[in-house]
Parts: structure tokens; sequence; C-alpha cells
């Protein structure tokens, strides 16, 4: 049978994107349909406008430390209007480059919902196009609690746009998205509060990262409430809300922001009309070659529920368009260590397993920790601490796990990844020479465990 196209990707985020790009490329005929915005959730309500936010926040300890050095600057205001207006900017700025890249890798783009209403079919705009291979790319949804009053609540999608910011804000959540914005409306200004249904943030990173970050939000005066969750959220008369606590008490905000939990974006997509079946936590089934339950139709990224990055979904839709259409250069995806960021004031930056995974996977390990005051803040009266931490293998000397809280954590640790990667021991950190004076040097310096 003769296709339209080769492959008819749905969804023009990082993945499907890149996915699109390199299949056409290798010479197939692609299709791409995006019915939101160019560039995903990571370009237009995500990692991207996240960290722009992130460097606004920052610039707030900028201004209190740079007296320390002899600047005196008076004093400094901050406008919200004018960084969403900026970020906005910088935003469609990216949507035109995602379209030209695609576009000029002479892929043929639908800005439009594209529905499945078969194994090699799809309707866009009340046309249909057949596909031999179709790639579901349609990523996350934020997903907000159905409790009493959930409608008066915004998740990070509608945060990127407020029209002002908020005096007092309520975030909820315990993951990576709600402590990056507890930091980025605390940093801006916002008398701002975090809740957390269980005992401490971040559940499945390393036990001492998570604890030297809450030493640090609370030495920068957020206030952090865990074992507290919202049972309902009620509009006052003035427009503010009232957010009463399963525990009885009642916090008022003018904003509350739930950071609890994504879901696969799978609206309207037709996967009735396949046999295309979805696993226990609702996100597309698929093999080690993102190959649905139905073989003509593939799935990659946040979608498939693995490893929600915009890198992976990268390195995924790379292996999804070598392995369609340039089988000798396939190869499959690595999802150990891979390096991950959370862009929190201070930073984290960590690669490989936590202390306490390595001890779940039967090794004896060797923990080595330094924390201490960058050099930056001697003459500031900060007390901030970075945190550094190397989880060792025992018996082969082997890195397993990098861990670090401080500026610049993830720029750091993107190096050391290539070093655990290829299969670094602590001898080699031992004898390679630190760069100095600077924070990094650190983990070339450490000789003395903590514990074993």
């Amino acid at each position: 049978m003769a296709y339209d196209f080769d492959l008819y990707v749905i969804g023009a985020g990082s993945g499907g994107v890149r996915a699109a790009r390199f299949a056409a490329g290798f010479g197939a005929k692609v299709a791409v349909a995006e019915s939101r915005y160019l560039g995903g959730t990571c370009v237009n309500v995500g990692c991207v406008p996240k960290k722009l936010l992130v460097y606004g926040a920052h610039f707030a300890e900028d201004f209190e430390q740079a007296s320390g050095f002899g600047w005196n600057l008076g004093e400094a205001n901050f406008d919200w209007a004018t960084l969403i207006a900026n970020k906005d900017r910088e935003i469609n700025r990216l949507n035109g480059i995602y379209r030209n890249l695609l576009v000029n890798s002479g892929v043929t783009l639908h800005e439009a919902h594209a529905k499945i209403v078969g194994p090699h079919e799809v309707e866009v705009n009340g046309e249909r196009y057949t596909a031999k291979n179709i790639l579901i790319a349609t990523g996350g949804w934020p997903q907000i609690p159905e409790i009493p009053g959930h409608e008066h609540a915004i998740g990070s999608n509608e945060a990127f746009f407020l029209k002002e910011l908020p005096k007092r804000v309520l975030v909820v959540g315990g993951g990576y998205i709600a402590v990056e914005f507890a930091g980025i409306f605390h940093g801006l200004g916002a008398n701002t509060t975090l809740l957390y249904r269980g005992d401490l943030f971040l559940r499945g990173f390393d036990g001492s990262v998570r604890k030297h970050l809450q030493e640090e939000l609370t030495k920068r005066g957020l206030d952090m409430q865990f074992n507290a969750d919202i049972a309902r959220i009620d509009k006052e008369a003035d427009g503010s809300l009232k957010a009463t606590l399963k525990d009885g008490r009642v916090l008022e905000a003018d904003c509350v922001f739930y950071a609890t939990g994504r879901r696969p974006m799978l609206d309207n997509l037709g996967l009735e009309n396949t046999d295309v079946q979805l696993d226990d936590k609702g996100f597309i089934k698929v093999n080690d070659e993102y190959q649905t339950t139905e073989p003509s139709i593939l799935a990659l990224g946040d979608v498939i529920g693995r490893v929600q990055l915009t890198p992976v979904a990268l390195a995924e839709g790379m292996a999804v368009a070598r392995r369609l259409f340039k089988p000798e250069q396939y190869r499959p995806v690595d999802y150990k260590m891979i390096p991950t960021a959370v862009f929190s004031l201070p930073n984290i930056g960590t690669v490989g397993l936590s202390e306490e995974e390595a001890r779940d996977c039967g090794h004896e390990v060797v923990i080595f920790e330094s924390r201490f005051r960058p050099m930056k803040l001697t003459l500031t009266d900060c007390q901030e601490k970075t945190l550094m931490k190397l989880v060792v293998d025992a018996k082969t000397d082997k890195v397993l796990g990098c861990h670090m809280v401080g500026p610049d954590a993830g720029e750091i640790v993107q190096g050391l990844a290539i070093a655990l990667k290829a299969g670094a021991t602590k001898r080699d950190f031992d004898d390679t020479i630190g760069v100095h004076p600077t924070a990094a040097e650190e983990f070339v310096t450490m000789r003395t465990p903590v514990s074993a």
C-alpha cells in the first residue's frame, strides 16, 4: 500500500520534533501535527520559561550580596509584567525556531489537532492522511486534585501567564516543580508557603540532598509545612482564597498553585480506534523500541511515563528515527546515569544512584560529603552552604552517584555525568587536578569518608 507519509508525528514537543527532523533527514516523508504550541511543554510552559523566572528570582540575592563587594545599588524594585513580557518574547522567538527547524528539514507541518482514526490513518481539520507509522508524542498535562473549590487553583500552565505577582501564594506539592516554583515566588517577593502531604519533599532524591535543601530554604525564610494537605478551597468576596487544610487549619492566599502530578495528554487522540493499550497508571504501553500494542503506532516522551525529562525525549526521538529509517546507526537509549537538575534556589544537580538506592541495590558503599560556604559569600552576611556528595562502591571503588546542592549545580554535574558514564572510580576523581579557586574542585579533593 502507498501511504501519504512514512511517519506522521502527533505532537511538536522535544521528542516529536527530534524524531520528525531526523527521519526527514534520513529520507523519510514526514508530517507533524501540533494543536497548541511548537516546542511542547519544555519551551512554552516548562523548563525554559521556568528557568527564566528562576534567573529573575535569583537577582534578589545578587542585589543583597552586592554591598559586600562595594556596590551600593539603592532600593531595588521588581516588575512582574516586564519579566513576563520579556519571557513571552523569548518563547515566541523559540516557537519560530522550531517552526523553521521542521519546515527546513522538509517536514510537512499541520498546526491543528490530529486524531487517530485507524492504525495507519489520522484526521486533521477534516482531512485524512495515511502513514506507514504514527508516532504519538503529545506529552503530559498538569493534574489538579478534584477537591471542593479546585477550580480556584492553578497549575504550572497558568502560572507563566499570571497578570501580576500574587502577594500570598500557597504552593502544593513535593516534587521538583513545586520546589522550583516555591523558590520563584518567594524570591520575587511573594509571601510563599509550600505545603506537602509527606514528611519531606523530593522523594526519590538522595536523603542528604533533601535535608540540606530544606535547611537552606529555611534559612531563606520560606515557609514549608510538611504532612499538610488542602481539603477545600473557597473564594472570598474580595477575590482572595481561603484554603482549609485537612487538619482544620485555614490559610489565606491570593493564589493556590498545584504541582501534584501530571497525566499523559491523550484527550481526543482517538486511541479507541486502535489496539493501543495503556499501563496501570494511564500511560501508553510501549516495548523497548517504543512500539505500542498496535504495531504501526509508536509513542515516546512524557506520554509513556518513563523518565519525564526533555533530553530523554530527545534521545528517544533520535532512537525512533534511526530504528525506522537508518537502522545501521540505531542504538537503544541508555536510561542509566541520566543527570538531572532541580532549579530550586539553591540548585540541585545529581547523577547516578542516591545513597539509599545504592544500599537497596546491595552495594557496600563508602560516602564522601562536603559542606562549605562558597567563596563568593565570604564577603557577605549570607550563611548559605553548598553540599557535595559522592556515593562510592566499597569493593570496586566505582563512583555510583554524585550529588550537589549549590550555585550552578546543574552546570557542574553535567561534566561529572560524563565521568560516571565512563565508569570513573574514586581514585580517578582523586587523581584529577582541581580548578582553583572554584566550588567544583571540591569534588576531586574529598579524601575522608563520612560513613561506610
